[in-house]
């Protein structure tokens, strides 16, 4: 039986800005007040196809992720996919062809999205393996993971 919440951090620990949804998904298994929501919270390659399963038959699930959208870097752009169709590369930054986007897109036609299923993409700068987190998205760690807690708190 699949997770009624689903939390997924995707990304790269290894990837410089790609390791701020893995990150997310650290903070959140460590806070005690989040562990009570009863949220599934898992750290994910970003594989789509894998992802469409997991988020299969959820209520609700909140992905986290970076994005190289054109915008300031650390901008947090929240997408609510159920509503909002994502434009193919903007969250391509893992080694899959076959990303974030693109699952939204497959389960869209195929009639597989969660219930609500809500994005929240960083703008990242850096992806090179063993970078650390900008300071731009270091920053914006931490209001992502407030603004992740409201979309559970509110379900």
């Amino acid at each position: 039986m699949p997770p009624k919440f689903l939390f997924l951090g995707v990304g790269n620990r290894d990837r410089g800005d790609d390791a701020v949804g893995p990150r997310v998904a650290e903070k959140l298994a460590a806070d005690p007040v989040f562990q009570r929501l009863n949220v599934d919270i898992l750290s994910h390659g970003g594989e789509g196809a894998s992802l469409m399963d997991l988020w299969q038959g959820t209520r609700k699930t909140v992905i986290v992720d970076a994005m190289k959208s054109g915008a300031v870097v650390g901008t947090v752009r929240r997408i609510d996919a159920n509503a909002d169709r994502l434009e193919s590369g903007v969250f391509h930054y893992s080694s899959h062809l076959f990303g974030v986007a693109e699952a939204v897109e497959m389960a869209r036609q195929l009639d597989r999205l969660p219930e609500a299923l809500v994005i929240f993409g960083i703008e990242g700068r850096i992806y090179d393996f063993g970078a650390p987190l900008s300071p731009e998205v270091e920053s914006a760690l931490e209001d992502v993971t407030v603004q992740v807690k409201r979309e559970f708190a509110d379900a």
